[in-house]
This record gives C-alpha cells, sequence and structure tokens, in this order.
C-alpha cells in the first residue's frame, strides 16, 4: 500500500513538471528553436516513461490488493477515513494534472503541425496555385 501511494505523489509532481515543460515546449514552437524543441521531447519522453511505468505498477498493486479486477476506489477503501480521503483528494488532484497535461499537448501539437503546413506551402506552394480557372 505505501508503495501505491508513494506512485501517487511521484505521478503528481510528475505531471506538474510535466506540464511546465509542455508550456517550455510551447514557447520553443513559437520562437523555432528547433535544437531547444529536441531537448525538451527527449525530457518530455523520459518524463512519461516514468510515469507510465508507475501506471503499470499501480495496476499491478491494486490487482494484488484485490484481485484481478481491483481498482484504485478499492484500494483506497482498505485505508483508515482520514488516510483514505486524503489519497481520494490526491487522486483527484492527479487526474486534473493528467486532463492538464493532455489539453497542453494537445496544443502543443496542433500548434506544430500548423507551422509544418505553413512550412510545407512556403516550400512547396499550393497545390492548385497554378491551376487553370
Amino acid at each position: 500500500m505505501r508503495i501505491l501511494l508513494a506512485g501517487i505523489g511521484a505521478d503528481m509532481q510528475a505531471y506538474a513538471g510535466l506540464a511546465a515543460l509542455l508550456e517550455e515546449q510551447f514557447d520553443a514552437a513559437l520562437r523555432h528553436q528547433g535544437p531547444r524543441l529536441g531537448d525538451i521531447a527527449e525530457k518530455i519522453t523520459g518524463m512519461v516513461a516514468e510515469a507510465d511505468a508507475r501506471r503499470i505498477q499501480r495496476v499491478a498493486l491494486s490487482q494484488h490488493l484485490n484481485g484481478a479486477n481491483g481498482t484504485m476506489a478499492q484500494a483506497f477503501a482498505l485505508l483508515k477515513p482520514a488516510a483514505r480521503e486524503k489519497m481520494e483528494a490526491d487522486w483527484l488532484a492527479l487526474e486534473a494534472l493528467v486532463i492538464e497535461c493532455k489539453r497542453l499537448s494537445k496544443r502543443n501539437a496542433d500548434l506544430l503541425v500548423e507551422q509544418h503546413g505553413i512550412m510545407q506551402r512556403v516550400l512547396h506552394g499550393e497545390e492548385h496555385t497554378y491551376e487553370p480557372i
């Protein structure tokens, strides 16, 4: 149970850091800073891999505590009321951080795709620019 709870705390810190990196990524994309974007992407990839490893561990621990279909709610139910309330609040906060990181990631991806499209049009022209009317 301690490992399960510690993982949630680690994820809360990691997702807060991930949100900050996603903001840096957006800034680098706006400024067309390719090398900086690469560095940030490496950091993001590492953080996401670590968070996914904790998620896999969390699922395994929850199943160990509550059987093959064990859920986090069932794991929290094993705690004393005060500890359960804190962990449920932390879990909701973690969910909110994950949702925010997904939003920031989509925003950044949309910007990068738009920039790529613009560069393609600048370099190669519009498909139909010289088509007869």
